[in-house]
């Protein structure tokens, strides 16, 4: 928070700590809070607009563990290499490797057919935890903070992370500061929450009914479209297709499907409002 008054942010000396035989990882806990924090806002947000409870815990309750099997595969299967020899590692999800779309990708599937079979509405459902997930993502960043990974090229600017030399890769071992990524993609999903939360409160000001899935769709724009710039940034090794990163690549795709939904569901709601409202 306050990294512009110093020359450089600190890399962390402990991933974890030890509470008597237990050990915790900092990076686990990241997630976990993020998680938390998303649920809770998820539940006061469907609350808000009528809904039950238990509805909402159902599909948490089944969501959130498919979105950690998804985010771990999404990682092993676009960096599938990292892991030859060494298999047993594909588990280890506490020393990091989390794809965040893998993650929201089965995490929302698996949530919206649990939703279905309890009689939700789906769109308003997606509405409510659009802007939970790039909150709980802002949070959930701070790991690879705690774990040192995932930092962008080197950097002479003060809010520069210090990076040990054995977490340095081997053609960036004279530099001792680098972008931090993690910080610029926390920073970033903050400001989605609050475009998300503008856009829904201009709406209900100017007495606008949104189309369903609207705030959805507008945090998977807003996101990838941060994400595919700071993927520009890291120099973490990753898969590549065609000399762009399995991410940068996601993140077009994604964006340009969410701007095409955005266009039809605006374009359908112009249009049914013209025939209900014919000109005189």
């Amino acid at each position: 928070m306050f990294a512009w008054l110093l020359a450089s942010i600190p890399s962390p000396s402990h991933g974890g700590f030890s509470i008597g035989p237990l050990k915790f990882r900092a990076y686990g806990l990241c997630i976990a809070l993020g998680v938390v924090i998303a649920a809770r806002v998820a539940g006061r947000r469907w609350a808000a607009r009528g809904g039950k409870a238990d509805d909402l815990t159902a599909v948490l309750t089944w969501a959130v563990p498919a979105g950690v099997v998804g985010a771990r595969a999404y990682h092993v299967a676009t960096d599938w290499k990292s892991f030859r020899g060494r298999w047993f590692d594909v588990v280890k999800i506490w020393q990091g490797g989390l794809g965040v779309w893998g993650g929201i990708g089965l995490g929302v599937v698996v949530g919206l057919l649990v939703a279905k079979q309890r009689g939700m509405p789906l769109g308003p459902l997606l509405d409510t935890v659009a802007p939970a997930l790039p909150l709980g993502q802002a949070i959930a960043r701070w790991g690879n903070w705690f774990n040192i990974e995932l930092f962008g090229g080197p950097t002479s600017l003060p809010w520069g992370l210090e990076v040990p030399l054995a977490k340095r890769p081997e053609r960036f071992a004279s530099s001792s500061t680098f972008h931090p990524t993690f910080l610029y993609e926390s920073l970033w999903n903050l400001l989605v929450v609050g475009l998300i939360l503008l856009l829904e409160r201009r709406a209900r000001r100017a007495e606008k009914r949104l189309p369903n899935g609207t705030l959805f769709a507008s945090y998977v724009a807003l996101y990838t479209f941060g994400r595919f710039w700071i993927e520009r940034i890291r120099i973490d090794s990753a898969s590549k297709l065609f000399g762009l990163r399995i991410n940068e690549w996601t993140s077009m795709i994604l964006f340009t499907v969410s701007l095409v939904v955005l266009v039809v569901r605006r374009r359908s709601t112009t249009n049914t409002h013209t025939v209900a409202n014919p000109a005189q």
